[in-house]
């Protein structure tokens, strides 16, 4: 086989491992999606802080945080597979899952502590993936950094928020 044809393959096995990386990484999203279908409306009934974004800045942010994540995911995947970097990946996916739970709890089931103390666990996930990834590829760690900035605040805002709607928000 020549180097050309090794070489498209690889890139081709690029390719196909970034578009599973973004398969994955918008599944989870989509799961969430799914939940706040109605989120919209729910929102506005809440009180909520003065700080607090309006609601059509959350698609977007998230779509660019899902893209970074995914990017992220995928750069460790190329750099050492499944087999040297599983555990990294494991925590990544771990995390993916814990995201969508949060907007179950918060948007569906308006179970507002449990969403805090889930978000909670989130940003450690973020934090433990971040390390994890840092070992494999810094420019992975590095891409993740926004997504814990956005949910730092999307801590203080569910704990603000739940806090001010007790009566809705359990």
């Amino acid at each position: 086989m020549s180097a050309a044809i090794r070489a498209n393959q690889s890139v081709r096995a690029q390719v196909i491992g970034l578009a599973g990386w973004l398969l994955l990484t918008f599944a989870a999203a989509a799961a969430g999606a799914f939940a706040s279908a109605s989120a919209g409306t729910f929102y506005q009934q809440l009180s909520r802080p003065d700080w607090s974004p309006p609601a059509w800045l959350f698609g977007p942010v998230w779509t660019v945080l899902y893209i970074m994540m995914a990017v992220a995911a995928w750069l460790v995947w190329r750099r050492h597979g499944f087999r040297r970097a599983g555990g990294a990946l494991t925590i990544y996916i771990l995390q993916l899952v814990i995201n969508a739970l949060w907007t179950w709890l918060f948007f569906v089931w308006h179970q507002g502590q449990l969403a805090f103390v889930e978000i909670l666990i989130l940003w450690a996930l973020i934090v433990v993936t971040m390390a994890a990834f840092a070992r494999q590829h810094a420019l992975a760690a590095l891409l993740l950094v926004p997504y814990l900035g956005w949910v730092s605040f999307a801590c203080a805002l569910t704990f603000v928020t739940w806090q001010s709607n007790p009566a809705i928000l359990g």
